[in-house]
């Protein structure tokens, strides 16, 4: 039986998905701006700034990925040590999530504090755009801060929770994503059962 979500759950939840989203525009936004760059040289025109809008877009989908990549266990962790821990894994988690949550919140704090000064000094790009960096740094500010939320939620879980219950519900969805893989792999390949 599902039980209801809190509400604080399902509001974390779809930002995680909405800055996956917003990570996806900003994949999209790349390959229009090389197809626009593309078109304008066989047409003997220029893109002016094309080059820095396509870097814009690539860090926007890089920091927005990243809290749905971890909410959805999808970074890459080698838990061989993890694993040597036996029944005193909880606590390693703890440690990782503990120290995530605190280089995250780091992270964040200078990226905010670098748009901040961007502001400050009126710092223009340096390419054909000339646009104001602290425009695109932004994207990297709201993109940390929603990575520490992440963190710090995830850390929240391994502390407060029981921890068996939450591996195990990790492990099924990690589990599923490979049997769907498996599956699709399957069926392309011909491999598809009656």
């Amino acid at each position: 039986m599902e039980q209801k979500k809190h509400l604080l759950r399902s509001f974390l939840d779809k930002l995680y998905l909405g800055a996956a989203y917003i990570a996806a525009v900003g994949l999209l936004m790349i390959l229009v701006i090389i197809v626009y760059n593309m078109v304008a040289r066989w047409t003997g025109g220029t893109a002016m700034g094309a080059t820095a809008y396509a870097g814009y877009a690539m860090a926007t989908s890089a920091f927005f990925a990243m809290a749905y990549t971890l909410n959805q266990d999808g970074h890459i962790r080698v838990k061989m040590l993890l694993s040597k821990l036996g029944k005193h894994r909880k606590w390693g988690e703890r440690w990782c999530y503990g120290m995530g949550s605190l280089l995250s919140i780091y992270y964040f704090y200078y990226a905010a504090r670098g748009a901040h000064f961007s502001y400050i000094l009126n710092d223009i790009s340096q390419q054909d755009d000339a646009w104001p960096m602290w425009i695109p740094q932004m994207t990297m500010v709201i993109g940390t801060l929603i990575l520490a939320i992440a963190f710090v939620d995830r850390f929240y879980q391994v502390i407060f929770f029981d921890y068996d219950e939450l591996e195990e519900k990790w492990e099924i969805k990690d589990e599923k994503a490979i049997e769907d893989v498996s599956s699709h792999s399957e069926y392309y390949h011909g491999g598809k059962q009656e």
